[in-house]
């Protein structure tokens, strides 16, 4: 006979479906909660103060499985800088507009002795002057010999970038730059060079743009030669639209893959637009390349790894994100799990904070002596924390996501050249983020090909330390007179930099 106090069957099952029903309920909370964060909240991934909490490294593990139960304390109010005093550089021209007395007022009131200048006080502004429109006329001078009249000859102009249009380098250079750095599409372009005083057909900018791409080939080509011949590279990618495709419904996914490296000397960012999201795009980028590949957890990129034995090499910032997103599902005034996590994670990134001006030599040592202590830290906490964390709850996305990619994390403390995030990737790809919610889809695949070309430049511009639009009309204008390698390595922003540092 059963005992009385022993729950029945039926009692037991109805118990274990209104746990999973609270599991349930928890779960489609948080993920309430974050898409209201998407949607209103900031994008910044900058902790709170409960993280505090849990700076102690020498903090055991029952203070750490507790952590649920320990409240939030008070953290006295930020206190601002002051900010300086924005100067203006000095290499801007100056208009001086010297305002003086009149001759009326030149005279002392009490006694009627005239005025002597003592100095002067000075203030400065900066204005702008609008877009000037400068129009380049050709002139093609012909001559003909006066006594046999049967020889003319007509002086030639240099090779244009577009031959036989009326846009000049400095106009595609300056198209070029508003839409791939600024993200401002070309119907917007035409209405501000409209008010400027100049018509452009929207349909013929788009076509240029093309062609500007077509024409940077060779130096695209050079940069990405360069890039796999480093030893360390970051890849990242996401999507883009393309409205014509052959084969293809316009609402396709398509993607825009990026290929990144921070090298000091060589510092280079390479797009790809590619119609797939599959491991062979990795492999027809990557080529021969071997060394190590920062990526994200996305497996995608798995097959190249394991077929060109690259090391692989995972992101920090992708686990501390999954573990920022838990941290705001918990309740206000609460701290947890999320907060453990971020601590420690937090602690890795302080080490290489420091050490970052260090050598290769010495940040391996650094990060021996102080990174892999915190990561056998949080490798335990790990194990100990997994086994009774709801699956499907926020923190158990992320410590499931940080359990399946450990092996791939640990790995940067193995080589002071290592990085321990993708954020060069991210970093290079966020202006074409920016731009797409502007320009929204690409009309076709050369105009995509064309738009990976333009960006590659740019960004590689950018990391060399070049102002873009003064880069651009620089290649606008020589590589079309390029004829030979030697001459198209000239125009490689890391060796322009150079010669200007010269």
């Amino acid at each position: 006979m059963p005992n009385a106090l022993t729950p029945s069957k039926e009692i037991i099952q109805l118990r274990e479906k209104v746990s999973q029903q609270k599991c349930q309920i928890k779960s489609l909370l948080e993920y309430i909660n974050s898409l209201k964060h998407n949607q209103f909240g900031s994008s910044s991934e900058k902790g709170d103060d409960q993280i505090a909490l849990f700076n102690e490294a020498e903090q055991d593990s029952d203070e750490i499985e507790n952590a649920d139960d320990t409240e939030s304390i008070d953290v006295p109010a930020h206190k601002r800088k002051k900010k300086k005093r924005q100067s203006i550089p000095d290499h801007y021209p100056r208009q001086e507009i010297i305002h003086d007395l009149a001759e009326d007022e030149k005279v002392c009131p009490h006694d009627g002795t005239a005025l002597k200048a003592i100095g002067e006080d000075t203030h400065e502004q900066v204005d702008i002057i609008p877009v000037q429109i400068n129009v380049i006329r050709h002139i093609h001078k012909k001559y003909a010999c006066p006594c046999c009249e049967q020889y003319v000859v007509t002086a030639k102009k240099p090779k244009q970038p577009i031959e036989k249009s009326i846009a000049a380098p400095g106009l595609l250079a300056y198209i070029s730059v508003n839409k791939y750095c600024d993200g401002l599409p070309l119907y917007r372009q035409v209405e501000s060079l409209k008010r400027s005083g100049i018509e452009l057909d929207r349909g013929s900018m788009a076509n240029w743009m093309i062609k500007c791409g077509k024409l940077i080939q060779p130096l695209i080509n050079r940069i990405q030669d360069t890039l796999l011949e480093q030893p360390v590279l970051h890849m990242d990618e996401t999507p883009v639209q393309v409205l014509r495709e052959e084969g293809r419904a316009a609402q396709s996914k398509s993607y825009m893959w990026v290929l990144a490296s921070k090298s000091s000397a060589k510092p280079a960012v390479l797009f790809n637009y590619s119609a797939s999201r599959s491991g062979n795009v990795p492999m027809s980028i990557l080529g021969d390349f071997s060394g190590a590949l920062m990526v994200d957890g996305y497996e995608g990129y798995q097959k190249v790894c394991i077929e060109n034995e690259l090391v692989r090499l995972g992101c920090w910032a992708h686990a501390r994100r999954k573990f920022v997103e838990a941290q705001r599902n918990q309740p206000k005034g609460k701290s947890g799990k999320a907060d453990v996590a971020l601590s420690l994670i937090r602690q890795l990134y302080a080490i290489e904070k420091s050490n970052k001006d260090e050598s290769v030599e010495e940040r391996y040592r650094q990060r021996q002596s102080q990174s892999k202590p915190i990561l056998d830290k949080l490798k335990k906490w790990l194990d100990q924390t997994l086994a009774n964390t709801p699956p499907k709850s926020s923190v158990g996305k992320a410590l499931s996501y940080l359990r399946n990619q450990w092996p791939r994390l640990c790995r940067y403390v193995e080589d002071g050249l290592w990085p321990m995030d993708n954020n060069a990737a991210e970093n290079s790809i966020r202006p074409f983020v920016i731009g797409r919610k502007n320009w929204l889809f690409s009309t076709s695949v050369n105009g995509a090909k064309a738009s990976a070309n333009l960006y590659s430049l740019i960004e590689t511009a950018k990391a060399n330390g070049l102002n873009p639009y003064d880069y651009l009309k620089q290649v606008f204008t020589l590589l079309p007179q390029v004829e030979t390698l030697e001459d198209i390595d000239k125009l490689l922003p890391w060796l322009i930099t150079q010669s200007k540092a010269e």
